[in-house]
Protein backbone atom coordinates (compact mmCIF):
# COMPACT_ATOMS: atom_id res chain seq x y z
CA UNK A 1 0.00 0.00 0.00
CA UNK A 2 1.68 3.20 -1.18
CA UNK A 3 1.35 6.25 1.44
CA UNK A 4 2.20 9.36 -0.16
CA UNK A 5 4.64 11.32 1.64
CA UNK A 6 2.82 14.42 3.29
CA UNK A 7 2.94 18.21 3.27
CA UNK A 8 4.89 19.39 5.38
CA UNK A 9 7.04 16.89 6.51
CA UNK A 10 10.74 16.92 8.66
CA UNK A 11 12.81 18.54 6.05
CA UNK A 12 15.40 16.33 7.44
CA UNK A 13 13.34 12.98 8.38
CA UNK A 14 11.15 12.54 5.68
CA UNK A 15 10.19 9.13 6.89
CA UNK A 16 8.74 10.27 10.08
CA UNK A 17 6.24 11.44 11.10
CA UNK A 18 2.38 12.70 9.04
CA UNK A 19 1.26 16.10 8.88
CA UNK A 20 -1.73 14.87 7.68
CA UNK A 21 -3.52 14.29 11.52
CA UNK A 22 -2.38 15.39 14.67
CA UNK A 23 -2.31 13.00 18.19
CA UNK A 24 -4.19 14.20 21.47
CA UNK A 25 -3.27 11.86 23.50
CA UNK A 26 -1.80 8.42 23.79
CA UNK A 27 -2.16 6.13 26.46
CA UNK A 28 0.59 3.30 26.46
CA UNK A 29 0.35 -0.25 28.37
CA UNK A 30 3.77 -1.98 28.50
CA UNK A 31 4.71 -5.01 29.51
CA UNK A 32 8.86 -5.66 29.27
CA UNK A 33 11.03 -8.49 31.26
CA UNK A 34 14.48 -7.34 30.91
CA UNK A 35 16.48 -10.75 30.92
CA UNK A 36 14.94 -11.70 27.45
CA UNK A 37 14.48 -8.06 26.47
CA UNK A 38 10.83 -9.00 25.90
CA UNK A 39 8.46 -5.77 25.11
CA UNK A 40 4.44 -6.46 24.45
CA UNK A 41 2.76 -3.22 24.34
CA UNK A 42 -0.75 -1.74 24.00
CA UNK A 43 -1.34 1.86 22.37
CA UNK A 44 -4.35 3.53 22.53
CA UNK A 45 -4.02 6.96 20.25
CA UNK A 46 -6.84 9.81 20.19
CA UNK A 47 -5.96 11.63 17.04
CA UNK A 48 -7.57 14.66 15.14
CA UNK A 49 -7.62 14.33 11.17
CA UNK A 50 -5.98 17.33 8.97
CA UNK A 51 -7.74 20.13 6.95
CA UNK A 52 -8.45 16.49 4.10
CA UNK A 53 -10.30 13.43 4.55
CA UNK A 54 -7.72 10.53 5.74
CA UNK A 55 -7.91 7.49 3.00
CA UNK A 56 -4.56 6.39 5.03
CA UNK A 57 -2.36 7.65 7.19
CA UNK A 58 0.97 6.17 8.95
CA UNK A 59 2.92 6.03 12.25
CA UNK A 60 5.78 5.11 13.23
CA UNK A 61 7.03 2.06 14.52
CA UNK A 62 10.18 -0.45 13.94
CA UNK A 63 9.35 -4.34 13.20
CA UNK A 64 7.94 -5.58 16.01
CA UNK A 65 5.15 -8.45 15.50
CA UNK A 66 1.73 -6.36 15.13
CA UNK A 67 -0.96 -8.59 16.67
CA UNK A 68 -3.98 -6.10 15.78
CA UNK A 69 -4.73 -3.15 14.73
CA UNK A 70 -8.25 -1.00 14.66
CA UNK A 71 -8.96 2.53 13.61
CA UNK A 72 -12.47 3.36 15.74
CA UNK A 73 -13.00 -0.19 16.86
CA UNK A 74 -13.40 -1.44 13.20
CA UNK A 75 -9.85 -3.61 11.69
CA UNK A 76 -8.01 -1.12 8.89
CA UNK A 77 -5.73 -2.17 6.26
CA UNK A 78 -2.21 -2.18 7.27
CA UNK A 79 1.20 -2.89 6.59
CA UNK A 80 4.01 -2.83 8.96
CA UNK A 81 7.41 -2.15 6.67
CA UNK A 82 11.12 -0.04 6.81
CA UNK A 83 9.62 1.78 10.01
CA UNK A 84 6.44 3.18 8.63
CA UNK A 85 3.10 1.01 9.79
CA UNK A 86 0.81 2.37 7.33
CA UNK A 87 -2.76 2.24 7.90
CA UNK A 88 -6.19 2.60 5.66
CA UNK A 89 -9.24 2.60 7.60
CA UNK A 90 -12.18 0.55 6.47
CA UNK A 91 -13.95 3.88 6.03
CA UNK A 92 -12.06 7.41 5.24
CA UNK A 93 -11.86 9.59 8.22
CA UNK A 94 -13.52 12.96 7.65
CA UNK A 95 -11.65 15.92 7.55
CA UNK A 96 -11.41 17.12 11.14
CA UNK A 97 -13.03 14.40 12.57
CA UNK A 98 -11.18 12.62 15.88
CA UNK A 99 -10.92 9.25 15.63
CA UNK A 100 -8.58 6.57 17.90
CA UNK A 101 -6.38 3.44 16.81
CA UNK A 102 -5.32 0.88 18.64
CA UNK A 103 -2.20 -0.99 18.11
CA UNK A 104 -0.93 -4.35 19.94
CA UNK A 105 2.65 -5.07 19.38
CA UNK A 106 5.58 -6.94 20.87
CA UNK A 107 8.85 -8.21 20.80
CA UNK A 108 12.37 -7.16 21.29
CA UNK A 109 12.90 -3.95 20.93
CA UNK A 110 16.15 -2.35 19.39
CA UNK A 111 17.79 1.20 19.20
CA UNK A 112 16.95 2.91 15.18
CA UNK A 113 19.75 2.92 13.93
CA UNK A 114 21.35 6.66 12.76
CA UNK A 115 24.31 8.96 11.95
CA UNK A 116 24.80 9.00 15.80
CA UNK A 117 24.16 5.62 16.54
CA UNK A 118 21.06 3.74 17.95
CA UNK A 119 18.58 5.84 19.02
CA UNK A 120 15.46 4.71 21.57
CA UNK A 121 15.26 1.98 23.79
CA UNK A 122 18.44 0.38 24.47
CA UNK A 123 19.04 -3.06 26.64
CA UNK A 124 21.41 -2.36 29.54
CA UNK A 125 23.15 -5.02 31.53
CA UNK A 126 20.44 -5.05 34.18
CA UNK A 127 17.10 -2.99 32.82
CA UNK A 128 16.27 -0.16 30.01
CA UNK A 129 17.39 3.13 28.84
CA UNK A 130 14.77 5.11 26.56
CA UNK A 131 17.18 8.26 24.83
CA UNK A 132 14.76 8.89 21.75
CA UNK A 133 16.49 12.52 20.19
CA UNK A 134 15.35 12.84 17.46
CA UNK A 135 13.45 9.75 15.59
CA UNK A 136 14.10 6.73 18.16
CA UNK A 137 10.65 6.76 19.80
CA UNK A 138 9.43 4.68 16.98
CA UNK A 139 11.76 1.90 18.33
CA UNK A 140 9.31 1.61 21.51
CA UNK A 141 5.68 2.74 20.71
CA UNK A 142 3.84 4.15 17.38
CA UNK A 143 3.97 7.94 17.33
CA UNK A 144 3.54 10.25 14.80
CA UNK A 145 7.46 10.91 15.25
CA UNK A 146 7.82 14.58 14.08
CA UNK A 147 8.97 17.61 17.40
CA UNK A 148 5.61 19.81 15.92
CA UNK A 149 2.64 16.93 17.09
CA UNK A 150 2.61 17.34 21.11
CA UNK A 151 0.23 15.11 22.85
CA UNK A 152 -0.36 13.91 26.75
CA UNK A 153 0.94 10.99 27.55
CA UNK A 154 -0.54 8.19 30.58
CA UNK A 155 2.34 5.26 30.43
CA UNK A 156 1.80 2.27 32.32
CA UNK A 157 4.84 -0.27 32.74
CA UNK A 158 4.61 -3.50 34.21
CA UNK A 159 7.95 -5.26 35.55
CA UNK A 160 9.60 -7.72 37.56
CA UNK A 161 9.46 -6.24 40.99
CA UNK A 162 12.92 -5.85 41.15
CA UNK A 163 13.33 -3.07 38.46
CA UNK A 164 12.36 0.79 39.31
CA UNK A 165 10.45 2.59 36.44
CA UNK A 166 11.29 6.49 36.07
CA UNK A 167 9.13 8.08 33.22
CA UNK A 168 8.38 11.86 32.55
CA UNK A 169 5.58 13.25 34.56
CA UNK A 170 3.71 12.06 37.99
CA UNK A 171 3.53 8.85 39.25
CA UNK A 172 -0.16 8.38 40.08
CA UNK A 173 -0.25 4.43 41.34
CA UNK A 174 2.62 1.45 41.66
CA UNK A 175 1.22 -1.98 42.15
CA UNK A 176 2.49 -5.12 42.99
CA UNK A 177 0.90 -8.22 42.31
CA UNK A 178 3.01 -11.28 42.65
CA UNK A 179 6.38 -10.98 41.42
CA UNK A 180 5.58 -7.81 39.01
CA UNK A 181 4.87 -4.15 39.75
CA UNK A 182 3.06 -1.68 37.61
CA UNK A 183 4.18 1.86 37.28
CA UNK A 184 1.74 4.13 35.86
CA UNK A 185 2.61 8.24 35.04
CA UNK A 186 0.57 10.74 33.49
CA UNK A 187 2.29 13.45 31.72
CA UNK A 188 -0.59 15.94 30.71
CA UNK A 189 1.57 19.21 29.11
CA UNK A 190 1.88 18.57 25.15
CA UNK A 191 4.90 16.42 24.81
CA UNK A 192 6.94 15.73 21.34
CA UNK A 193 7.23 12.05 20.58
CA UNK A 194 11.02 12.21 20.63
CA UNK A 195 10.71 13.63 24.65
CA UNK A 196 8.54 10.59 26.44
CA UNK A 197 11.81 9.47 28.46
CA UNK A 198 11.81 5.94 30.17
CA UNK A 199 14.51 4.52 32.57
CA UNK A 200 13.86 0.55 34.27
CA UNK A 201 16.98 -0.20 36.18
CA UNK A 202 17.78 -1.03 40.38
CA UNK A 203 17.61 2.66 41.90
CA UNK A 204 17.28 4.20 44.74
CA UNK A 205 14.93 7.57 44.76
CA UNK A 206 15.74 10.22 46.49
CA UNK A 207 14.64 13.98 46.84
CA UNK A 208 16.72 17.04 45.58
CA UNK A 209 16.22 19.97 48.53
CA UNK A 210 13.01 20.71 50.08
CA UNK A 211 10.58 22.22 47.22
CA UNK A 212 8.66 24.05 49.89
CA UNK A 213 5.08 25.38 49.38
CA UNK A 214 5.00 25.97 45.54
CA UNK A 215 7.98 24.58 44.62
CA UNK A 216 9.15 21.99 42.29
CA UNK A 217 9.31 18.50 43.34
CA UNK A 218 12.44 17.11 42.25
CA UNK A 219 13.98 12.93 42.60
CA UNK A 220 16.68 11.79 41.57
CA UNK A 221 17.17 7.76 41.01
CA UNK A 222 20.41 6.29 40.78
CA UNK A 223 22.02 3.42 41.90
CA UNK A 224 22.86 2.86 45.70
CA UNK A 225 26.38 2.68 45.24
CA UNK A 226 26.31 6.50 43.52
CA UNK A 227 23.86 7.92 46.07
CA UNK A 228 27.40 9.21 48.38
CA UNK A 229 28.91 11.37 44.64
CA UNK A 230 25.39 11.87 43.51
CA UNK A 231 24.56 13.48 46.45
CA UNK A 232 27.47 16.11 46.08
CA UNK A 233 27.14 16.32 42.00
CA UNK A 234 23.57 17.73 41.99
CA UNK A 235 23.81 19.12 45.44
CA UNK A 236 23.05 22.43 43.11
CA UNK A 237 20.38 21.61 41.25
CA UNK A 238 17.24 22.80 43.39
CA UNK A 239 19.70 26.53 43.18
CA UNK A 240 19.58 26.06 39.51
CA UNK A 241 16.09 25.68 39.31
CA UNK A 242 15.51 28.96 41.09
CA UNK A 243 17.66 30.79 38.97
CA UNK A 244 16.14 29.50 36.17
CA UNK A 245 12.49 30.28 37.42
CA UNK A 246 13.90 33.74 37.81
CA UNK A 247 15.44 34.32 34.56
CA UNK A 248 13.13 32.54 32.17
CA UNK A 249 9.75 31.92 34.24
CA UNK A 250 7.98 29.45 35.92
CA UNK A 251 8.93 25.83 35.70
CA UNK A 252 6.32 24.65 33.03
CA UNK A 253 5.87 21.12 34.28
CA UNK A 254 4.48 19.78 37.43
CA UNK A 255 8.16 17.89 38.89
CA UNK A 256 11.39 17.21 37.28
CA UNK A 257 13.50 13.72 38.00
CA UNK A 258 17.03 12.89 37.13
CA UNK A 259 17.95 9.26 36.63
CA UNK A 260 21.63 7.90 36.63
CA UNK A 261 22.33 4.57 34.70
CA UNK A 262 24.79 2.13 35.85
CA UNK A 263 25.73 1.78 32.78
CA UNK A 264 28.26 4.99 30.89
CA UNK A 265 26.40 7.32 28.39
CA UNK A 266 28.04 9.34 25.97
CA UNK A 267 25.97 12.55 26.56
CA UNK A 268 23.46 13.05 28.55
CA UNK A 269 19.68 13.40 27.18
CA UNK A 270 16.42 15.51 27.79
CA UNK A 271 13.00 14.19 28.05
CA UNK A 272 10.17 15.96 29.17
CA UNK A 273 10.03 16.61 33.26
CA UNK A 274 13.32 13.83 33.41
CA UNK A 275 16.98 13.85 32.72
CA UNK A 276 19.16 10.76 31.80
CA UNK A 277 22.92 10.84 33.11
CA UNK A 278 25.54 7.88 33.32
CA UNK A 279 27.42 6.75 35.62
CA UNK A 280 30.07 7.94 33.97
CA UNK A 281 28.11 12.03 34.64
CA UNK A 282 28.87 11.28 38.38
CA UNK A 283 32.13 11.44 40.19
CA UNK A 284 31.76 13.53 43.31
CA UNK A 285 33.42 16.66 42.01
CA UNK A 286 30.86 18.39 40.36
CA UNK A 287 32.80 17.23 37.13
CA UNK A 288 29.10 17.03 34.98
CA UNK A 289 27.32 20.02 36.29
CA UNK A 290 27.35 22.10 33.68
CA UNK A 291 25.72 19.22 31.92
CA UNK A 292 23.16 19.36 35.11
CA UNK A 293 22.41 23.17 33.92
CA UNK A 294 22.29 22.14 30.47
CA UNK A 295 19.79 19.08 30.90
CA UNK A 296 17.55 21.32 33.28
CA UNK A 297 17.33 24.36 30.64
CA UNK A 298 15.84 21.88 28.19
CA UNK A 299 12.81 21.63 30.34
CA UNK A 300 11.92 25.14 29.27
CA UNK A 301 13.91 25.39 25.90
CA UNK A 302 13.29 21.91 23.64
CA UNK A 303 10.52 20.36 26.24
CA UNK A 304 7.60 23.37 26.63
CA UNK A 305 8.99 25.35 24.00
CA UNK A 306 9.34 22.99 21.26
CA UNK A 307 11.35 22.81 17.82
CA UNK A 308 8.47 23.21 14.68
CA UNK A 309 11.10 21.01 12.68
CA UNK A 310 14.78 20.10 13.27
CA UNK A 311 16.19 22.52 11.20
CA UNK A 312 15.40 24.80 13.70
CA UNK A 313 17.37 22.59 16.48
CA UNK A 314 19.50 26.22 17.65
CA UNK A 315 16.55 27.09 19.71
CA UNK A 316 16.95 23.96 22.05
CA UNK A 317 21.07 23.64 21.98
CA UNK A 318 21.58 27.30 21.91
CA UNK A 319 19.88 28.43 24.81
CA UNK A 320 20.44 25.24 26.89
CA UNK A 321 24.49 25.81 26.51
CA UNK A 322 24.16 29.44 27.36
CA UNK A 323 21.95 28.29 30.28
CA UNK A 324 25.47 26.88 31.08
CA UNK A 325 26.82 30.20 31.10
CA UNK A 326 23.87 31.96 33.60
CA UNK A 327 24.30 29.59 36.17
CA UNK A 328 28.39 29.54 35.70
CA UNK A 329 27.61 33.80 36.06
CA UNK A 330 25.53 33.76 39.31
CA UNK A 331 27.18 30.66 40.74
CA UNK A 332 30.92 32.22 41.14
CA UNK A 333 32.37 30.83 38.34
CA UNK A 334 33.39 32.66 34.81
CA UNK A 335 31.15 35.45 33.41
CA UNK A 336 28.68 34.89 30.39
CA UNK A 337 30.74 36.99 28.52
CA UNK A 338 34.34 35.05 29.76
CA UNK A 339 32.72 31.58 28.38
CA UNK A 340 31.09 33.40 24.92
CA UNK A 341 35.03 34.49 24.31
CA UNK A 342 36.40 30.81 25.19
CA UNK A 343 33.62 29.29 22.74
CA UNK A 344 34.53 31.95 20.11
CA UNK A 345 38.03 31.21 19.82
CA UNK A 346 37.70 27.83 19.97
CA UNK A 347 35.00 28.28 16.67
CA UNK A 348 37.60 30.49 14.89
CA UNK A 349 39.83 27.61 14.79
CA UNK A 350 37.10 24.91 13.15
CA UNK A 351 35.55 25.21 9.41
CA UNK A 352 32.89 27.90 9.16
CA UNK A 353 30.21 26.58 7.36
CA UNK A 354 27.80 25.74 9.66
CA UNK A 355 24.86 27.79 9.06
CA UNK A 356 22.82 27.84 12.44
CA UNK A 357 19.05 28.16 10.95
CA UNK A 358 19.62 25.20 8.97
CA UNK A 359 22.80 23.11 9.71
CA UNK A 360 21.99 20.44 7.80
CA UNK A 361 20.74 17.10 9.13
CA UNK A 362 24.82 15.69 9.02
CA UNK A 363 25.33 19.08 11.45
CA UNK A 364 22.46 19.41 13.53
CA UNK A 365 24.23 17.53 16.42
CA UNK A 366 27.63 19.40 15.85
CA UNK A 367 29.65 21.09 18.39
CA UNK A 368 30.26 23.99 16.86
CA UNK A 369 26.06 24.26 16.47
CA UNK A 370 25.94 24.47 20.37
CA UNK A 371 28.37 26.91 20.91
CA UNK A 372 27.60 29.23 18.21
CA UNK A 373 23.98 28.99 19.55
CA UNK A 374 24.86 29.97 22.81
CA UNK A 375 26.91 33.03 20.75
CA UNK A 376 24.38 34.00 18.92
CA UNK A 377 22.57 34.37 22.59
CA UNK A 378 25.38 36.12 24.05
CA UNK A 379 25.22 38.69 20.69
CA UNK A 380 21.16 39.35 21.09
CA UNK A 381 21.89 40.44 25.02
CA UNK A 382 24.91 42.51 23.95
CA UNK A 383 22.45 43.89 21.71
CA UNK A 384 19.48 44.77 24.03
CA UNK A 385 21.23 44.66 27.17
CA UNK A 386 20.32 42.68 30.06
CA UNK A 387 16.80 44.09 31.18
CA UNK A 388 15.63 44.09 27.49
CA UNK A 389 17.36 40.56 26.67
CA UNK A 390 15.32 38.94 30.28
CA UNK A 391 12.53 40.72 29.20
CA UNK A 392 12.60 38.88 25.88
CA UNK A 393 13.51 35.22 27.17
CA UNK A 394 10.42 35.36 29.97
CA UNK A 395 8.17 36.12 27.36
CA UNK A 396 9.63 34.11 24.90
CA UNK A 397 9.02 31.19 27.77
CA UNK A 398 5.30 32.58 28.52
CA UNK A 399 4.07 33.26 24.91
CA UNK A 400 4.99 29.87 23.10
CA UNK A 401 4.43 27.64 26.17
CA UNK A 402 3.67 24.24 25.48
CA UNK A 403 3.89 25.20 21.51
CA UNK A 404 6.19 25.10 18.35
CA UNK A 405 8.64 27.50 17.03
CA UNK A 406 10.95 28.93 14.35
CA UNK A 407 13.62 30.68 13.65
CA UNK A 408 11.63 33.50 12.27
CA UNK A 409 9.23 33.13 14.98
CA UNK A 410 12.53 34.14 17.43
CA UNK A 411 13.98 36.86 15.47
CA UNK A 412 10.10 38.49 14.99
CA UNK A 413 9.96 37.53 19.04
CA UNK A 414 13.29 39.62 19.96
CA UNK A 415 12.87 42.58 17.40
CA UNK A 416 10.39 43.90 19.43
CA UNK A 417 12.17 44.42 22.31
CA UNK A 418 15.26 46.18 19.97
CA UNK A 419 15.47 49.83 20.16
CA UNK A 420 17.05 49.23 16.28
CA UNK A 421 16.27 46.59 13.61
CA UNK A 422 18.73 43.51 14.31
CA UNK A 423 18.75 42.01 11.21
CA UNK A 424 22.28 42.29 10.26
CA UNK A 425 22.90 40.40 13.52
CA UNK A 426 20.71 38.14 12.99
CA UNK A 427 22.01 37.77 9.43
CA UNK A 428 25.54 37.28 9.94
CA UNK A 429 24.81 35.21 13.86
CA UNK A 430 22.31 32.83 11.83
CA UNK A 431 22.30 32.49 8.55
CA UNK A 432 26.27 32.69 6.84
CA UNK A 433 28.60 30.68 7.91
CA UNK A 434 31.53 32.44 8.81
CA UNK A 435 31.90 33.37 12.67
CA UNK A 436 31.18 37.15 13.59
CA UNK A 437 33.43 39.00 15.59
CA UNK A 438 32.76 38.52 19.33
CA UNK A 439 29.96 41.04 20.60
CA UNK A 440 31.18 43.26 22.95
CA UNK A 441 28.65 43.56 26.34
CA UNK A 442 26.07 46.59 26.63
CA UNK A 443 27.20 48.93 28.77
CA UNK A 444 25.34 47.84 31.55
CA UNK A 445 25.90 43.99 30.71
CA UNK A 446 27.67 41.48 33.30
CA UNK A 447 26.13 39.90 35.56
CA UNK A 448 22.14 39.05 34.66
CA UNK A 449 21.42 40.26 38.03
CA UNK A 450 19.04 42.82 36.40
CA UNK A 451 16.63 40.57 35.17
Amino acid sequence: MAVQQSAGSDPYFPDHGDSRFRVHRYELALDYRPGPNRLAGTARINAIAGRAALAEFQLNLTDFKIGRVRVDGRQPHYTLRGGRLRIRPAKPLRAGAAFTVEVHWSGNPKPVPSPWGGLGWEELEDGALVASQPIGAASWYPCNNRPADKASYLISVTTPSAYSVVAGGRLLTRTTKASTTTWVYEQSAPTSSYLVGLAIGKYQTVLLGDPGPGGVPQHGHIPAHLLPEFSRDFARQPAMMELFQELFGPYPFDEYAVAVTEEELDVPVEAQGLSLFGANHVDGARGSERLVAHELAHQWFGNSVSIADWRHIWLNEGFAKYAEWLWSERSGGRSAHQLAAIAHRLLSTLPQDLRLADPGRKSMFDDRLYERGGLALHAVRCALGDEAFFLMLRSWVRLHRNGVVSTPTFTAHVSRFAGEPLDALFEAWLHRGPLPPLPAPAAAGGAAGSA
